[in-house]
C-alpha cells in the first residue's frame, strides 16, 4: 500500500562565513527541535541534521514540508545566511516510521536534492523549489494525477513559488516582521500592542509589504498539494487540509509561546 508524504532538504547559505559554522550547527540543531515539536500529533516523522549545514525532512502528506519550511523561513534567525528547500511530494510503499534516513535511496530523495542542487546554482536563490519531474520511472502510479502532469505542476508550483519570493525580498524590515507576526499570529491588533503601532499603521505595513499576496501564495500552494492528495487518495480517512490545519496551530501555538517570551525579557 503507497503512503502519501513530502521532503524536504534544507541548506544553508554562506554557511562556511568564518565564525558561523559553530553557530548555525547549533542553531540548525535548535531547529531540527522545533520541527520535532511541531509534529509530535501529526504521526512519525524522520528528521535529521547532518553534514554540518543540511538538515532532511521525510512527513505524511503532500503538504506538510512545504508547511513547515515556510514556517522556518519566515522566523529564521541568521538572515544574511538564509536556508534555502529543495522540496518533493510523492508515493512511498512503506510507512515513514520505517524509512532509514542514512540509507534510504529513493526517487523521491533525489528529486528533493535534485531542486536543492539547482538552487544552490542560482545567482538570486529560491527560497523553495519542488522537482518533481526527475529520477522518477514512467510507468510509476500513472494513475495518480500528479504522476500524470508532473512537469505540468512542478512549473506552476515552481512559478508562484518564484513570484511569492518577489514580494518576500521587496519587504522592508518592518513589513517583514508584521508580516510573520501575522502568520502566527493572524491579529493586527495583538501584532500593533507587540510592536507598540497603532492598526492603522501595522494594516499599512501589511499592505504595502504584500504580505497579503504572500500568505495567499502559501495557502494556495497547500491547497493544491491538498488537493492532488485527496485525488490520490480518494477512500483515505486522512484528510490533508484537517492534518495540516492540525499541523500549523502546533506550530503558531509553539511559535507564540517562543514570542511571549522574549517580550517578557
Amino acid at each position: 500500500m503507497n503512503v502519501p508524504i513530502s521532503i524536504f532538504i534544507l541548506d544553508v547559505s554562506n554557511s562556511s562565513t568564518p565564525k558561523m559554522g559553530e553557530k548555525l550547527t547549533v542553531y540548525l540543531d535548535e531547529v531540527v527541535d522545533w520541527i520535532t515539536c511541531w509534529t509530535v500529533d501529526l504521526g512519525p516523522i524522520q528528521i535529521k541534521h547532518r553534514a554540518g549545514d543540511e538538515i532532511i525532512f521525510v512527513g505524511p502528506g503532500y503538504s506538510t514540508a512545504y508547511t513547515i519550511a515556510f514556517f522556518v523561513s519566515r522566523v529564521w534567525k541568521y538572515k544574511d545566511h538564509m536556508p534555502y528547500f529543495g522540496l518533493a511530494f510523492g508515493d512511498i510503499d512503506k510507512e515513514v516510521k520505517e524509512v532509514d534516513l542514512e540509507k534510504w535511496i529513493h526517487p523521491l530523495v533525489k528529486q528533493a536534492r535534485y531542486a536543492n542542487d539547482l538552487i544552490k546554482q542560482e545567482k538570486n536563490r529560491m527560497l523553495f523549489k519542488f522537482e518533481l519531474d526527475q529520477f522518477y520511472p514512467n510507468e510509476a502510479n500513472d494513475s495518480l494525477p500528479y504522476h500524470q502532469f508532473r512537469n505540468e505542476f512542478e512549473t506552476l508550483i515552481n512559478a508562484l513559488l518564484h513570484l511569492q519570493l518577489k514580494f518576500i525580498q521587496n519587504q522592508t524590515d518592518i513589513q517583514e516582521i508584521v508580516c510573520t507576526l501575522f502568520l502566527i499570529l493572524k491579529q493586527q491588533k495583538v501584532i500593533g500592542k507587540i510592536l507598540g503601532r497603532t492598526a492603522p499603521t501595522i494594516s499599512s505595513h501589511f499592505k504595502k509589504g504584500n504580505s497579503e499576496e504572500i500568505l495567499d501564495t502559501f495557502s494556495k500552494v497547500i491547497s493544491i498539494l491538498h488537493s492532488l492528495q485527496e485525488k490520490a487518495y480518494p477512500a483515505s480517512t486522512i484528510h490533508p487540509e484537517m492534518a495540516n490545519e492540525s499541523l500549523t496551530t502546533s506550530i503558531r501555538i509553539h511559535l507564540q509561546t517562543i514570542l511571549n517570551t522574549l517580550i517578557d525579557t
